[in-house]
């Protein structure tokens, strides 16, 4: 038994041998390419990469630079705010009729009901910037930014849950392992700085914690992409990213002398096996050593003058809120990030629209307004696309008692998102839904669209830029998605 326990331990040993050396070819081929690729990042043409990006790309000149996504999770009322629906508060707690109604599929909190009360949006609207743009007076500082803004009335998904709706548009399928948006533009533009990630992500919540999701890592991962793409989240407790203080007693030549020599093994193995997880090694401990600089140089908001602060509202330095998130990402943008994604919860209102919706308002369109004030006061504006949007809007009939009903339930067939900056339409509404905000009636955008436009407007042909994986190629559209041409300058 034993003479057979040895011999198949040196059978195992051969073969991972045999595998270690065939790779060896392989992986001196990989890592000839990767230097290939950071010599033509350092040529300067107008088609050469970022550091780390894919020659080639930008397939186009893009329109924006960078992209900034202010995630609204659990579903923003678009009757409420933006898709101004008369027609609700005209026949407030009847049901809205069957033949609009349709097949429609529904949470199954309330696919079951028997009664379909309509509920009128719970304050007035009102018409903003020279555009004549309708939206809630609980907008009313987003609203001044109306003739710059494009608001996309028309978006619809497959979704009726939180976590599938987000990962669905955040990677391009409902169910997790895809790449998320960030990381498909990091792989494919590469990083314009040195010294911070080039996809970084923040979380925040409704000061009531009234909205139970929760933020998934896949949200930002890099699924069967190299993880080296996927996004780094800042904590909103204790430091923003943990363990890049040097241990005590180590100097920082220490640690550099350190990171040297695991360097030199860490290549020696990407030479021998050619593992991308290796090269995300060597990558990742060379960006937490800058980044103990970096970061702290990012937090110090010393620089930062009282009107702009200001402007940002009560919690401009209150860490983790969503308005020290607005600074902070400004902040990153400014110093080469290319992707910011904010992802904020507390807009589920089942059973306190009432109540919470405009608290949710203040609590993050000043922060927003703000930002985008900010961008333009630095020339950003025009090159930084800035997204405001969630996994879905919310039902047009009321949720809870039918005879009075107190809140939304999640709906995916119709609701609003709107983009600023980084080559769209100024003043511009796109797309329309029918009187009770229940059916799009003109220019409908999916999910897959707005990712496809979204990739447009960085210089990307969503079609083009895809990655192997089990035998066939995938791209964050997956086989579908079209560009919305007339939401573009």
């Amino acid at each position: 038994m034993l003479n057979d326990l040895l011999q198949q331990n040196a059978m195992r040993v051969s073969r991972r041998a045999l595998f270690g050396s065939a790779a060896s070819g392989l992986g001196t081929l990989a890592l000839s390419s990767l230097l290939q690729k950071e010599t033509l990042a350092g040529e300067g043409d107008s088609t050469s990469p970022a550091k780390g990006g894919i020659p080639g790309l930008p397939h186009f000149a893009p329109k924006a630079k960078r992209v900034i996504l202010l995630w609204q999770g659990g579903g923003p009322s678009h009757v409420d705010l933006f898709d101004e629906k008369p027609v609700l508060a005209e026949k407030q707690g009847q049901d809205i009729p069957d033949s609009v109604r349709g097949s429609t599929r529904l949470s199954t909190m309330s696919s079951g009901y028997a009664k379909w009360p309509c509920v009128g949006a719970i304050k007035p609207h009102k018409s903003y910037g020279n555009c004549g743009m309708r939206m809630s007076e609980m907008m009313s500082h987003v609203g001044q930014w109306a003739d710059e803004l494009t608001l996309v009335r028309s978006m619809h998904t497959e979704a009726v849950n939180h976590a599938p709706g987000v990962t669905f548009f955040l990677t391009g399928a409902q169910v997790p392992g895809r790449p998320s948006m960030g990381a498909w533009l990091t792989y494919g533009l590469g990083s314009e700085t040195e010294d911070l990630p080039a996809f970084v992500v923040m979380t925040s919540s409704d000061k009531g914690k009234t909205c139970g999701q929760l933020f998934f890592d896949y949200y930002w991962g890099t699924g069967f992409l190299p993880s080296r793409f996927q996004g780094v989240r800042f904590r909103n407790t204790g430091d923003a990213v943990p363990y890049l203080a040097n241990p005590p007693g180590m100097s920082s030549q220490s640690k550099r002398d350190l990171l040297d020599d695991i360097a030199a093994i860490n290549a020696q193995h990407l030479a021998e096996y050619g593992d991308p997880e290796i090269e995300t090694r060597i990558a990742q401990y060379e960006m937490a050593f800058r980044m103990q600089s970096s970061v702290p140089d990012l937090m110090n908001f010393s620089d930062e003058s009282a009107s702009t602060l200001e402007r940002y509202g009560v919690d401009a330095l209150n860490k983790g809120s969503f308005a020290n998130n607005c600074l902070v990402a400004r902040r990153l943008l400014e110093r080469g990030v290319r992707f910011v994604q904010l992802m904020h919860a507390g807009w589920d209102q089942h059973n306190n629209l009432y109540t919470q919706l405009e608290q949710q308002c203040i609590d993050t369109e000043i922060p927003a307004a703000a930002l985008l004030q900010d961008l333009k006061d630095r020339g950003m504006l025009e090159d930084t696309l800035v997204i405001w949007g969630a996994e879905f809007g919310r039902t047009p009939f009321g949720q809870g008692d039918p005879a009075k009903p107190n809140g939304r339930d999640h709906f995916g067939k119709a609701f609003s998102w709107w983009l600023c900056g980084g080559g769209v339409r100024k003043g511009h509404v796109h797309g329309a839904t029918d009187d009770f905000g229940w059916n799009i009636t003109e220019n409908p955008v999916h999910v897959h669209d707005m990712q496809a436009t979204i990739m447009h407007l960085c210089g990307i042909d969503h079609e083009r830029l895809t990655f192997r994986y089990q035998g066939r190629q995938f791209r964050l559209t997956d086989i579908h998605g079209h560009v919305v041409k007339d939401i573009l300058a």
